[in-house]
């Protein structure tokens, strides 16, 4: 169903194209529901992310450790809930906790390069989460096919990209201009932290239409889940941004 269109892959097209609804009102998605797991999911975040932080903060060198694990735990939690969705409520909180090793030590090391850059990287996250649920849910931005299109389109231009940079680091080579902190690299990341953004508003339109569908209750847990990978996106991009604005000082 085309209308189900996100650019996220926790929350693809056939995601709700299975379910009926559901008759017993206490067995359905709700939007409050989603919200209250993603608060949970985001407190996950925060203990996992505290804990490699500190690591970090007394130069203990198992911090490389924990956040290699964190990513790897993560990416495997991930492709499993993606794989089967009713595997979500057990977990998306170990695969928010993973997240959290990974996101800490990559905080802290940033944040001591460019003191106050985590903070700010913080704010413009949950700030850009809050416009655009408010510019979503007044009308003001509208998940119109053509819309729902280009940001698809151009977020996986985004992966293709980062792919193939990936692959030629292990030749030796690579595309100079995504990393560097030119204004060709910072461009870049401008555009790449816009089209991280605009897949909130995909995911805001997924959740409402799933909650709308009366998709089972589990589903609350892979929303909060599929909104959760898009926010640690976001906050990555927005870090890697700020670092090529303030080396420029």
């Amino acid at each position: 169903m085309a209308f189900m269109r996100t650019a996220n892959p926790a929350l693809n097209d056939n995601t709700f194209s299975t379910f009926e609804r559901y008759q017993a009102q206490e067995n359905q998605m709700t939007l409050q529901g989603t919200v209250n797991k993603t608060g949970i999911l985001l407190v996950a975040v925060v203990l996992g992310a505290a804990w490699t932080w500190r690591l970090m903060a007394v130069k203990n060198p198992a911090v490389m450790g924990w956040m290699i694990g964190g990513l790897i735990g993560g990416l495997i939690c991930c492709i499993a809930i993606c794989l089967r969705k009713t595997w979500a409520p057990v977990l998306s909180v170990p695969y928010a906790l993973c997240e959290g090793l990974f996101l800490g030590g990559l905080s802290a090391y940033f944040e001591k390069l460019y003191p106050g850059i985590v903070p700010q990287a913080v704010g413009l996250t949950f700030g850009t989460l809050f416009c655009l649920l408010f510019a979503y849910k007044t009308g003001f931005i509208k998940a119109t096919e053509n819309f729902k299109l280009g940001v698809v389109a151009a977020t996986g231009g985004i992966a293709l990209l980062y792919l193939a940079s990936f692959i030629l680091g292990f030749f030796g080579w690579g595309i100079p201009f995504i990393h560097e902190a030119g204004w060709l690299g910072i461009g870049f990341s401008a555009f790449v932290v816009v089209i991280a953004a605009l897949n909130l508003v995909l995911d805001f339109d997924f959740i409402e239409n799933g909650a709308n569908r009366g998709a089972p209750k589990y589903m609350e847990w892979y929303g909060a889940f599929g909104l959760l990978v898009t926010l640690v996106w976001l906050y990555i991009e927005i870090l890697r941004l700020l670092s090529k604005l303030r080396s420029r000082n």
